[in-house]
C-alpha cells in the first residue's frame, strides 16, 4: 500500500476524536519525496490536550506496535509505532501552538529551526482533515516576510572564529574537529540558501539536501555536487571547495541585506 494510502486511512481514525480540529501530512511523503526508507509524518491538531488514552486508542484500534511515547513537551505531545511494516511518527499539537508558532516566525522572524520547520510542515502539508483549519493556518505561511529573510542572513553570514582556523586544522591532523566545523558551515550556507530563496527551513539538520536544492532557483551553478563533493573528495580539496562555496554564496545574498 502507497504510504499516502496508508496516511488517509490513519488520518481518518484520528478524525473519529471530536478534541481532533485537523490532521496534517507532514515530512517526505507529503512533498512527494519518499523513498524505501521513508516514514509517515502526522501532525494531528487538538482543540483540546489530548489524554493519553486519546493517543492510544487510533494505535490499539489498527494494532500498531508502538516504539516511544513522550509526553508533553516543548509545545508537543509525540509518540512513534509501527504499523504494516511503516513508521508512523505522530506530532500533536493545540491549536494554539501552531498559531503561536507561525506568528513568532511570520511576525517577529524567529530563527528557530524547530520553529521553522513546524511552519514548513504546515506550508507544504497536505491536509487529512479539518480543511477549513489548515487553510487558515497556510494563508499565515503563504508569504515568507523579507525580514525574516534578513534575520536569517544576518544569522547565518557570520560563520564564527573557528573557520580562520580551518587551514591550522588541517595542517595538524586535526580531521575530527576540522570536519565538525565544515559540516557546521554547510549548515550555515543551506541556512543562507533557504532564506535568500524565500523556504522555509524544513529540517534543522537539512535533511533531503539534494532535492531541497533542486527547488531554488537562485543559488550558485551545479550546488548541488558541489555540496556533496564538500565530504566524498580528499580533505584539501573538499575544504577548498567549501570555502569557494562560501565566496559565490556571500556574493549572491549580500544584496539581500
Amino acid at each position: 500500500m502507497k504510504l499516502r494510502n496508508i496516511a488517509h486511512e490513519i488520518g481518518k481514525l484520528y478524525s473519529r476524536n471530536e478534541k481532533v480540529s485537523a490532521v496534517l501530512l507532514a515530512g517526505s511523503v507529503s512533498r512527494g519525496w519518499e523513498d524505501g526508507h521513508s516514514d509517515i509524518e502526522l501532525h494531528v491538531i487538538w482543540n483540546q490536550s489530548p489524554s493519553s488514552e486519546d493517543r492510544m486508542e487510533v494505535i490499539r484500534r489498527v494494532n500498531g506496535v508502538l516504539k516511544s511515547f513522550y509526553p508533553y513537551e516543548d509545545e508537543e505531545w509525540s509518540e512513534t509505532y509501527w504499523y504494516n511494516g511503516v513508521k508512523m511518527e505522530i506530532s500533536n499539537f493545540l491549536c494554539q501552538t501552531i498559531d503561536k508558532t507561525i506568528d513568532r516566525v511570520t511576525k517577529e522572524y524567529s530563527t528557530n529551526l524547530e520553529d521553522q520547520c513546524l511552519v514548513a510542515a504546515v506550508h507544504d502539508g497536505i491536509p487529512l482533515h479539518g480543511n477549513e483549519k489548515i487553510s487558515q493556518f497556510k494563508h499565515k505561511t503563504a508569504v515568507y516576510p523579507d525580514g525574516l529573510k534578513r534575520a536569517m542572513l544576518t544569522e547565518n553570514m557570520e560563520l564564527g572564529s573557528r573557520w580562520d582556523s580551518r587551514v591550522a586544522l588541517q595542517s595538524r591532523g586535526d580531521y575530527l574537529m576540522l570536519y565538525d566545523l565544515m559540516a557546521a558551515v554547510e549548515k550555515k550556507v543551506m541556512a543562507q540558501l533557504f532564506a535568500h530563496n524565500k523556504l522555509y527551513v524544513h529540517h534543522p539538520a537539512f535533511k533531503w539536501q539534494r532535492k531541497s536544492l533542486e527547488q531554488m532557483s537562485r543559488v550558485p551553478e551545479g550546488i548541488g555536487r558541489r555540496l556533496e563533493q564538500v565530504f566524498i573528495s580528499d580533505v584539501e580539496s573538499g575544504l577548498r571547495e567549501l570555502e569557494t562555496i562560501v565566496g559565490e554564496v556571500e556574493q549572491l545574498v549580500i544584496a539581500d541585506l
